[in-house]
């Protein structure tokens, strides 16, 4: 395929790789340095990491609102620097800021009012022990919400840049604090999920801090949030980024409610396989990573093609990117096969937690490599496109449809337990991958705008 725009042509070669691998090195600090934050709070026993594992389901689902926006602010800027207009880049890039900070606020206040209610509500009657834990971790991580909030926004900022180092050095900061801190209150000052949660929440201050005191002053970038304490709305713009990341959004909490419906099948079944579960998703989330950093790349590439109306080179990188994803993923999956004893002897598990564990990541490693990439990396160029309501649509629909009730039969009345939920997560995969690949191939996404003019 000839590609002749000059947006195409600055990702070639080098370029490319400039921005995939910091990006692809992030997940793997992420990935490798959140479960070394599990073998941590895991040392304080079977309870902590249980309570620790359901806060940070809730959580997930509670960040998503200013996690999606920023994932829309994100395809927004990259359209409009695609189209050469920094001034709008440069606007989005406030509005963005100021909408992900307003909500993440809301979103604080509600959940330490309502603490204990959700937690109730999400799992119903867990072992006192484990509901102490988790109530203590998510009050100290929900004080985290704006400083994380604010950091995800300024981090897509610069990925929308092409600057992926930037937040790939950010991200190996938070992660620093975080480890160090968990090590000094854990083991130093024996608190236990306190410390974990209290490390969480000085990270993520930090790299907020940081990321912000970088972008404010830097009115020569192609995005600055020069001017940001002047606040001015722009509701066209502001429309703009809500038209993918509400949909985005709908589209994450709809999937993490499933699973955390699901999840509570994990409780049914005792504390061991909260355990396993949780372990078997840190070490599975290794072959998920270069899928992800590719996908993040993925909305501001195919953003900019677009952004500039050159389709052919979106479908060009998308294809391109797509392969590694499956190289990669395959890789890694093989690698957790081949040490999947090692890496499960680092947790503090019983021995009927890791027989549990070792059943779920032979169940994920054998299939992943097939669905997972057309499940979540293909579908970030759609939502770069601007599709994002295909893309919600067909998410929503498949987890129900699929993933949470099938999880139920396959876990109780066809007899499989925790297993049968991980092969219903891969059934899941498969069935919304295939709808996203039809909806590429055909080429409906072409016809989207998300960019308010003017």
């Amino acid at each position: 395929m000839k590609i002749n725009n000059t947006i195409a042509e600055q990702w070639k070669g080098r370029e490319l790789w400039r921005l995939l691998f910091p990006l692809i090195v992030e997940q793997i600090l992420t990935v490798t340095i959140g479960m070394a934050d599990t073998v941590m709070v895991a040392t304080v026993g079977e309870y902590a990491v249980s309570g620790v594992s359901l806060v940070d389901s809730v959580n997930m689902l509670l960040v998503i609102a200013f996690s999606a926006l920023a994932a829309g602010g994100s395809v927004v800027v990259s359209q409009y620097i695609g189209r050469r207009n920094e001034r709008k880049a440069r606007a989005a890039a406030r509005q963005l800021t100021y909408t992900t900070a307003a909500v993440s606020l809301m979103i604080m206040v509600f959940t330490l009012i309502l603490c204990v209610p959700i937690l109730r509500f999400v799992y119903g009657r867990i072992e006192p022990d484990v509901m102490d834990a988790a109530k203590t971790y998510f009050i100290l991580t929900a004080l985290s919400y704006p400083f994380l909030a604010v950091y995800n926004a300024a981090a897509s900022l610069y990925r929308s840049m092409g600057n992926s180092r930037i937040s790939m050095l950010i991200s190996l900061l938070v992660n620093i604090l975080n480890i160090a801190g968990n090590a000094i209150l854990i083991f130093g000052f024996h608190l236990g999920v306190f410390g974990a949660g209290l490390a969480t929440l000085v990270s993520r201050a930090a790299a907020a801090f940081v990321l912000m005191a970088m972008l404010v002053p830097d009115k020569y970038s192609p995005i600055s949030l020069a001017g940001i304490f002047n606040i001015r709305l722009d509701g066209g713009i502001i429309r703009s980024i809500l038209r993918v990341g509400i949909p985005s959004g709908v589209e994450s909490s709809m999937f993490q409610i499933g699973k955390v419906l699901v999840s509570r099948i994990f409780t049914t079944f005792g504390t061991a396989a909260i355990a396993a579960n949780a372990i078997s998703s840190s070490i599975n989330a290794f072959t998920s990573m270069p899928g992800t950093a590719l996908g993040i790349g993925m909305v501001t590439i195919v953003g900019q093609c677009v952004g500039a109306k050159d389709f052919g080179s979106a479908r060009h990188y998308t294809q391109k990117l797509m392969r590694l994803t499956y190289c990669m993923v395959l890789v890694l999956s093989a690698a957790v096969v081949i040490l999947m004893n090692p890496l499960l002897t680092l947790f503090n598990l019983s021995s009927e937690a890791k027989d549990i564990a070792r059943t779920l990541l032979w169940t994920s490693c054998m299939l992943s490599p097939i669905s997972w990439p057309i499940s979540f990396t293909l579908p970030n160029a759609l939502r770069a496109s601007g599709d994002a309501r295909f893309v919600m649509i067909v998410a929503v629909s498949s987890m129900w449809a699929v993933r949470v009730s099938a999880a139920y039969l396959l876990a109780y009345p066809l007899g499989l337990g925790p297993s049968g939920v991980w092969i219903a997560m891969v059934a899941d995969w498969c069935v919304r991958g295939a709808f996203y690949v039809w909806r590429w191939r055909c080429g409906r996404w072409e016809n989207k705008n998300v960019l308010a003019e003017g």
